[in-house]
């Protein structure tokens, strides 16, 4: 496997030390949170920055690390923490039309992770499959939740239909937030000194 990012950023480090994983799992956290605070709302589900801040971290962070980034973020908005969009917090949430997105946060992580450590976010052509890939996960958790809640009669999407409220307005927002992510993600690689992009077991 590969080294990630957040492996090689600082190499006076030990990589996998309690202490520097527990920094970037919070840290992690807390950048979903910010960027949960860029929310427009459209319908029952907001356009935010959350979705970049998962997929670009499970990059970053690798997909253990990642994964126990998002489950931390969803664990303080559980607690009662406003870090959700808008500042909302609760178990109530996740009951809500957002509750899909937010569980496929955490398995669209672990992918994105898995790809990264594979050496997937090194070139803009796997970079955009893997960022494709992240937000199909999500999308498919999200939209099956909305689905469910449809047919329960707890959400209704009027005559615009399931894709019209779920997919299609954050169709145009994902494609740049990928091409943003296989911008930055190889230039970051390409600042790293040669001896430290290399094939390891990690």
């Amino acid at each position: 496997m590969y080294l990630t990012l957040a492996d090689v950023l600082l190499p006076g480090i030990r990589r996998h030390s309690v202490v520097y994983d527990l920094i970037l799992v919070l840290g992690g956290s807390l950048l979903i949170a910010f960027l949960a605070r860029i929310s427009f709302w459209i319908g029952p589900v907001p356009i935010t920055g959350q979705t970049f801040g998962v997929l670009i971290l499970a990059s970053l962070l690798g997909s253990r690390r990642g994964g126990l980034a998002v489950l931390a973020y969803l664990a303080e908005g559980a607690c009662g923490l406003g870090v959700f969009a808008s500042g909302r917090a609760g178990l109530a949430v996740f009951a809500g039309p957002t509750g899909g997105y937010l569980i496929g946060f955490v398995f669209a992580a672990l992918l994105v992770g898995f790809l990264a450590e594979r050496g997937w976010d090194r070139r803009p052509g796997k970079t955009i499959l893997m960022m494709v890939f992240g937000n199909v996960v999500i999308y498919a958790f999200g939209l099956l939740w909305l689905c469910v809640l449809l047919f329960a009669g707890r959400l209704s999407s009027g005559s615009a239909g399931l894709l019209a409220v779920g997919l299609y307005p954050f169709i145009i927002g994902d494609v740049f937030k990928i091409f943003l992510a296989a911008l930055l993600l190889p230039t970051g690689w390409k600042l790293i000194p040669a001896r430290f992009r290399k094939d390891v077991k990690i």
